[in-house]
C-alpha cells in the first residue's frame, strides 16, 4: 500500500509541475513577445528608416523566445511519459 501511495504521490506532484511549466512557460512568451512587438511597432513608428535592422532582430528573438517555450514542452513531456522519479518506487 506504500508503494502505491508513493507512485500516486509522484505522479500527482508530476502533473502540478507539467501544468505550471507549460503555462508560466507559455505566459512568459506571450507578454515577452508583446513587449517586444510593441517595443519594435513604437521604435518603427518613430524612425521608419530603421524598419529592415529591426525586423530582423524581431524575428530572430521571435524564435529564441518560442524555441525556449518549445523545450520547456519537450521537458513537461519527458516528465509525462518517461518519469525518472518513479524509478524510486519500484
Amino acid at each position: 500500500m506504500e508503494n502505491l501511495q508513493l507512485l500516486a504521490m509522484i505522479q500527482a506532484y508530476t502533473g502540478v509541475g507539467i501544468g505550471l511549466i507549460i503555462g508560466l512557460g507559455a505566459a512568459g512568451a506571450c507578454i515577452g513577445i508583446g513587449i517586444m512587438c510593441a517595443s519594435f511597432l513604437d521604435g518603427a513608428a518613430r524612425q521608419p528608416e530603421m524598419i529592415p535592422a529591426l525586423q530582423g532582430k524581431v524575428f530572430l528573438l521571435l524564435g529564441l523566445i518560442d524555441a525556449s517555450f518549445i523545450i520547456g514542452v519537450g521537458l513537461a513531456m519527458m516528465f509525462a511519459f518517461a518519469n525518472p522519479l518513479l524509478s524510486v518506487v519500484a
